[in-house]
């Protein structure tokens, strides 16, 4: 069985009147990516922004690797990184040097070796010495997790990465968050996109009235429901898989 590296117990939050988590509980497996799905305004980035230090819970335990967020939050910090919804880049700055700003803050040694390894992992070579304002928006996407992945962090937060991207720049993001799993990094991911959570996800909760309403792999959830009756029907073709199929990306699916 593998180590919890995520422990949340009894979390819960308010914003004035509004409860947003009503006692949170769940934890994450080390080295696994874990999905957290919820409609919009569940409480699903307020529940990243507890797990990464920023935003104090009113009631509740958390515990990341190994530590107490109350007692040791800068611990916490050094182990996790964080990319939210919108692309957090200097786009006056090349792929490199956004790189390199980030190793040099974190007060990494040899911030340009760091900056090339990364830049090589993500295949991003030819566009290094380019400004990241002449990038798409996948390319920047990569950037941005890139500058997450300096210093190594145990842990990465990805709130609704994918959020804004074309089809191809999205199947991009997943090579990486799988990529990013199978090193040894734990994903914790929100996402809009249930086919996302499908795609990627050892373990999916659903966050629904302020708690934890379910939490499983995705072969235990689909037992929840009653079995769908078979018909059989000529399949169609996915919109998305016709866009891949025109432009020659279905087989890196």
């Amino acid at each position: 069985m593998k180590k919890s590296i995520i422990e949340i117990k009894g979390v819960k939050k308010a914003y004035k009147d509004v409860e947003v988590l009503k006692g949170v509980d769940f934890e994450v497996e080390q080295g696994g990516i874990f999905a957290l799905l919820g409609s919009n305004g569940a409480g699903k980035t307020t529940m990243i922004r507890i797990m990464t230090t920023l935003l104090k819970a009113d009631k509740g335990s958390t515990q990341i690797n190994g530590f107490d967020i109350e007692k040791n939050p800068s611990e916490i910090r050094s182990c996790i990184s964080l990319t939210g919804q919108f692309v957090a880049i200097d786009e006056l700055l090349t792929g490199g040097e956004n790189l390199q700003m980030i190793a040099k803050l974190r007060h990494i040694k040899n911030p340009n070796v760091v900056a090339e390894e990364l830049i090589n992992r993500f295949g991003m070579s030819e566009a290094a010495d380019r400004r990241v304002g002449t990038y798409s928006g996948g390319m920047k996407r990569r950037i941005d997790i890139a500058m997450s992945l300096v210093g190594n962090p145990k842990i990465i937060f990805l709130d609704e990465p994918t959020t804004g991207l074309d089809p191809e720049s999205r199947l991009e993001v997943w090579k990486i968050v799988k990529e990013l799993s199978a090193s040894g990094t734990t994903v914790f991911l929100t996402t809009q996109y249930l086919e996302e959570a499908e795609q990627l996800a050892d373990k999916i909760a659903i966050l629904h009235g302020g708690k934890i309403i379910a939490l499983d792999t995705l072969e235990g959830l689909k037992k929840l429901f009653p079995p769908a009756k078979v018909e059989y029907v000529e399949k169609q073709p996915t919109l998305e898989e016709i866009f891949l199929t025109i432009i020659g990306k279905k087989g890196e699916k």
